[in-house]
């Protein structure tokens, strides 16, 4: 009998450890060290507040600034509506500003008369040009540049796109038109392309990211390169090291910030190690071993006090002393005994990277995180969520050339608007 129960008990205690094993391979995938911080899984609860609603007391009001009115209408009244005598002169008149909309237009049609010639003295033919004369196609500049904005900027899917066009300007657009003048806009802008991934290539540091996309089903992967002004992304079916030889050269000579993959270190040693990347992961061992958790709370500790002696901005000496110091006070928390197998790996891999956790000491101008390249990447995984998949490698081509150029201009703060329709009309 007694042995019975056994055999049933110890059945039943496997069947709970593969189920348990199951689901903690299920929660993984919402809540593990590669997750971002910007990521929110569940919902926030809402805080109760006992408090007034309104800007607290002391804080500067701000009113909106409006320009000149484009126009002012007079609102008079000649006779009372209640008795129909004569009103006379008003008591008073008040002012109040509107702003609003102007309702949708029709498209503007333009025909233009292109003159063509041969020169008398040397022969060659002379075709005339004009701002607003695509190169090709009965479009013109604007409908290209607002139909590419709606799609890689506000990240509207073809169908919708379709719909705001004529809702908006009466214009009936296919898909596959829409399609057609985004890889036309992708075209012209193969120079600007080209001129940022060589400003990437010389640039003195780079962000760098990568994250998986599905081409016609397959794998490829999206590559972020975010330097001080330019926003470099590239689709590409490897995520090995040839990536980065391609995009910066054999000797590039700038710094790196990255997370752990492997590619990175050998590709160069001028490197920085993204410490949220190293907190994020000892927060998620922190809550599963109590060893995890001690660790964890002398790493976060350790961080805080190093950024607030680089919050006063030393000098360039007193900063290779707070490195030095900093890696013999890292070594001395990883010396320490821990029995967790879990731990131990951590440790491990924060050892294999002792030297890139510091390049931010001594080089003021990167962060000690890669939150710049995860931010650089959101863009693309948004754009994911909404596509699923991109159809060919035509476009891959697309997209990397149009979210690069967008990008850039944004973090630039210029006018995504004028600077794309300037690049189709050149």
């Amino acid at each position: 009998m007694h042995k019975e129960q056994y055999e049933k008990l110890e059945t039943r205690i496997i069947e709970l450890e593969k189920k348990n094993k199951e689901l903690e391979k299920k929660l993984l995938a919402y809540e593990n060290a590669h997750t971002p911080p910007s990521k929110q899984i569940f919902p926030v609860r809402e805080k109760s507040s006992s408090g007034k609603r309104g800007r607290p007391k002391g804080c500067p009001g701000s009113t909106r600034k409006f320009r000149k009115p484009d126009r002012t209408i007079k609102l008079t009244a000649k006779k009372c509506p209640y008795c129909h005598e004569k009103l006379g002169k008003p008591d008073r008149i008040e002012s109040k500003i509107i702003e609003d909309l102007p309702r949708p237009k029709q498209t503007i049609i333009t025909e233009f008369l292109q003159g063509f010639y041969t020169c008398p003295h040397c022969g060659k033919r002379v075709e005339t040009k004009h701002d607003d004369l695509p190169d090709s196609g009965s479009f013109g500049n604007n409908t290209l540049t607002q139909v590419s904005l709606m799609k890689f900027q506000d990240r509207l899917p073809y169908r919708k796109i379709q719909e705001a066009l004529e809702r908006q300007y009466g214009l009936k657009i296919a898909p596959a038109s829409i399609l057609d003048f985004t890889k036309r806009v992708s075209d012209k802008l193969e120079k600007t392309y080209n001129q940022i991934i060589f400003k990437v290539r010389v640039s003195k540091y780079a962000y760098v990211d990568e994250t998986g996309l599905k081409v016609d089903g397959k794998k490829y992967w999206v590559w972020i390169f975010v330097t001080a002004a330019e926003t470099l992304a590239l689709i590409r079916k490897s995520r090995g090291g040839d990536v980065l030889e391609k995009v910066l050269g054999m000797d590039y000579g700038g710094i790196i910030i990255c997370d752990g993959w492997r590619v990175y270190p050998k590709f160069t040693n001028n490197l920085q190690r993204c410490w949220a990347h190293l907190l994020r992961e000892s927060d998620f061992i922190g809550r599963r071993e109590e060893e995890g958790r001690k660790l964890s709370d002398k790493l976060h500790r350790f961080y805080r006090n190093l950024n607030e002696l680089l919050d006063s901005d030393p000098p360039g000496n007193e900063r290779k002393a707070i490195k030095m110091n900093a890696e013999k006070n890292l070594k001395e928390i990883l010396r320490e005994k821990y029995k967790s197998e879990r731990v131990v790996k951590f440790i491990n891999k924060i050892k294999n990277g002792m030297n890139h956790w510091f390049t931010f000491v001594t080089n003021p101008m990167i962060e000690p995180t890669n939150n710049i390249g995860e931010r650089g990447l959101r863009e693309f995984v948004v754009q994911r969520k909404i596509i699923g998949t991109l159809r060919n490698e035509k476009g891959t081509q697309i997209y990397e050339r149009l979210m690069t150029c967008i990008g850039t201009w944004k973090q630039q703060g210029l006018n995504t608007r004028e600077e794309l329709l300037s690049c189709l009309r050149s």
